[in-house]
């Protein structure tokens, strides 16, 4: 008899996906749940995974997605806002309505994908309304789990991959002076500890941050990515105030490669805080972006 599953929420993103499998190949049922839910690439026949069309604006989509789980994790994410999509609906109102829901449907473990950094005062909208989100969790649920990572990188992300692409400019712009700190932290790290969490977990701790092994500048990860990629590029600092005013000319574009809260996000150090919950508390050892390039980005040489 198959157990309860885990529903996901989000399941189909860069981290639920990691979720997902982290969950199947430990032997555990999971639900997707998604807007637009699909099988992994990764699927095999037999794998103890269901769909469920859902949406966290949604309560009926909600209710019928928690219907029977045993667990939840909601790692939906929003990083620009649209028309239809705004931080307030994602991270804030529909997190907490899925708080409320999985309590209702007596859920007793959840878990919320927050990030490093979450504050009230934050100049970033993202960043305040992530705050707000986490409150209103635990307002629903006081004993939801909060889990907060650091930079995400591992194969098919979009921090690697996209500093990949300013390197193949003659020139690599800095944020600033490149010296905000940074603890990138591997997405199967994340995924494997979210996936302990969701079952009987060996601390009691209810707010966790996860970085990396290393705390590096951003100038040193560009240091080290382009020495992986055997390029050759000069390091050229860029003011904030220049980003500030290619973020507001790109926020006119459909999908702008850059965003104001981006660009506030670089300029505050991104490193977990040692008395918060960690890998420790897990038994988890992180991998370091160092050690993991090479199955993140293959070198290409002088391109």
């Amino acid at each position: 008899m198959r157990e309860d599953p885990i529903t996901v929420f989000g399941g189909t993103g860069f981290l639920g996906d990691a979720i997902v499998r982290e969950l199947v190949e430990a032997g555990r049922a999971v639900r997707i749940a998604a807007r637009h839910p699909a099988l992994p690439r990764w699927f095999e026949d037999g794998d103890p995974v269901e769909l469920a069309t859902a949406d966290v604006r949604d309560e009926a989509s909600i209710e019928a997605a928690l219907a029977g789980a045993s667990a939840v994790v909601n790692a939906v994410s929003l990083y620009v806002e649209t028309r239809d999509a705004s931080f307030e609906a994602i991270h804030v109102t529909g997190a907490g309505r899925l708080a409320r829901q999985a309590r209702a449907a007596g859920i007793e473990r959840l878990v919320l994908v927050s990030g490093i950094g979450a504050r009230h005062d934050s100049a970033s909208a993202y960043v305040r309304a992530r705050a707000r989100g986490e409150d209103a969790v635990l307002q629903a649920m006081p004993r939801a789990i909060i889990v907060r990572p650091s930079v995400l990188f591992g194969p098919g992300d979009a921090f690697l991959s996209g500093l990949e692409g300013l390197t193949r400019l003659p020139l690599v712009p800095l944020f600033g002076r490149g010296t905000t700190r940074l603890q990138p932290v591997h997405v199967v790290d994340v995924a494997r500890a979210i996936a302990r969490l969701t079952g009987h977990p060996a601390t009691e701790r209810r707010l966790f941050e996860f970085g990396g092994p290393e705390v590096l500048s951003y100038r040193e990860i560009l240091a080290t990515l382009l020495a992986h990629l055997q390029r050759e590029r000069p390091l050229v600092p860029l003011p904030f105030l220049a980003w500030r005013l290619m973020a507001a000319l790109a926020a006119w574009l459909p999908g702008p490669p850059l965003t104001r809260d981006q660009v506030i996000l670089m300029q505050t150090d991104n490193v977990a805080d040692e008395d918060i919950g960690g890998f420790q508390d897990l038994g988890i050892l992180p991998h370091s972006l160092r050690e993991t390039l090479p199955n993140c980005l293959m070198p290409s040489g002088g391109s």
